[in-house]
């Protein structure tokens, strides 16, 4: 009984220090907080005056035709 608890110790400290979980919820956090502030980041663009849809037809209009202005 005693070696069965002691396996069982044993198993539950090994998982307290696995830390290569952890890893990937820092990793997907950090993704989340860039995704948030792109999307804030283009709404804002989107919102003044157009400017970001101006800029996207520039660059669709420089990369396709030999116009580039």
């Amino acid at each position: 009984m005693n070696n069965m608890i002691a396996k069982l110790n044993n198993s539950v400290r090994s998982f307290m220090k696995d830390e290569e979980g952890a890893q990937v919820v820092e990793y997907a956090l950090i993704i989340a907080v860039v995704s948030i502030a792109l999307v804030i980041a283009l709404q804002a663009l989107t919102d003044a005056g157009g400017g970001f849809a101006t800029f996207i037809t520039r660059v669709t209009t420089c990369l396709t035709t030999a116009n580039c202005v």
